[in-house]
């Protein structure tokens, strides 16, 4: 078996598991911001990529799976109450998957989601969010639920061999995995004794939500994309223009280019470029035919901060305005350069 483990900075786990015999591979909880590491590691080892799989729907990361299920046509894996649509096929407690000569044999572990699983791979276990180093996976967010995590944990992953390595989706150490004896002894939410007991604790820990709850539970459950991705999308899509190189066209040939601000009225009345338009980014499509009458004309589009000007020069693309470019740096960036705006002095940066 070959076997990879990769950590963000975030300590987010994947894990990349190879058949070393027929070189099928298997990449485990892929994580969003890693997807340019797994092809380096499945092109070193030699490895032809067979599945995807999440062990549940993630609310504090953005899963890979759909964006590398589409670009490497390969099948997604999720347990069936998963509802994410993007899943090829969904697997239950007590099935399994053949990955060459591998066995991955899945457990079914509700109770930090509705579908989560864990997957026992000869000596080892992958717990997802289910069971920790030190701890255990919350119980609060969407589809927790506390007695249900107590079943997953003291009737079923507790019961496998002490000797078994546990793997987990999250570590937040230096530690690279435990085992079922050293959690057993050691973890101090499995000491509590009994199910009351355990739910009481699960149920006061206050703990914080986590950054990008709302976005990740969002595109993980329904495989939209996230802001990042449009942005990134879009930045793909278009050419830029440095500060410096737009001030220098307004003193040199200012009808070369025209500036085209898509922030809100009232950001643009307070302060903007000399002689640019506006046309908030949610009138643009509206707008277009009526305020930019020139096709051919070479379009310079800017915002607050460069985000929302890159996908409205995308969207002029589109439309059919070839010669559309964004400005690098955002009127942020413009003022951060003392560069001249309108009115003559203004310097607000709200």
């Amino acid at each position: 078996m070959i076997f990879h483990q990769l950590a963000t900075q975030r300590g987010c786990q994947s894990y990349l598991i190879g058949c070393s015999h027929q070189r099928s591979a298997i990449i485990i909880d892929p994580e969003l911001s890693m997807q340019d590491n797994y092809r380096a590691l499945l092109n070193k080892e030699g490895l032809r990529l067979h599945y995807l799989l999440d062990t549940h729907t993630h609310a504090d990361h953005f899963s890979a799976s759909q964006t590398l299920a589409r670009q490497l046509q390969v099948p997604v894996i999720m347990h069936r109450n998963s509802p994410a649509p993007f899943v090829t096929f969904h697997v239950d407690d007590g099935e399994m998957i053949r990955l060459g000569e591998l066995k991955l044999e899945i457990i079914h572990t509700p109770g930090h989601t509705e579908d989560s699983i864990c997957i026992l791979i000869a000596d080892r276990v992958l717990t997802g969010d289910t069971l920790l180093l030190g701890g255990t996976g919350r119980s609060d967010l969407p589809g927790g639920d506390p007695a249900k995590l107590y079943n997953s944990l003291f009737n079923k992953l507790l019961l496998l061999p002490p000797e078994t390595q546990v793997y987990p989706a999250h570590i937040y150490s230096d530690k690279k995995y435990t085992t079922i004896a050293s959690e057993l002894l050691n973890n101090r939410r499995l000491q509590i004794t009994g199910r009351s007991a355990f739910i009481k604790q699960m149920n006061t820990l206050n703990l914080d939500m986590p950054d990008h709850l709302t976005e990740a539970l969002r595109t993980n459950l329904s495989g939209g994309k996230t802001v990042a991705s449009l942005l990134a999308e879009a930045a793909e899509k278009v050419p830029f223009m440095s500060l410096r190189e737009v001030a220098l066209k307004l003193k040199t040939e200012p009808q070369a280019i025209l500036l085209l601000d898509v922030r809100e009225t009232d950001q643009f009345r307070r302060g903007h470029i000399p002689g640019a338009i506006n046309i908030p980014r949610g009138q643009l499509e509206l707008q277009v035919n009526s305020q930019l009458t020139n096709p051919t004309q070479r379009i310079v589009t800017y915002c607050q901060f460069g985000k929302i000007s890159t996908l409205a020069a995308a969207t002029l693309k589109e439309l059919g305005f070839d010669r559309a470019v964004a400005l690098d740096g955002g009127y942020n960036g413009w003022l951060e350069m003392d560069y001249p705006v309108e009115p003559a002095g203004h310097n607000d940066e709200v």
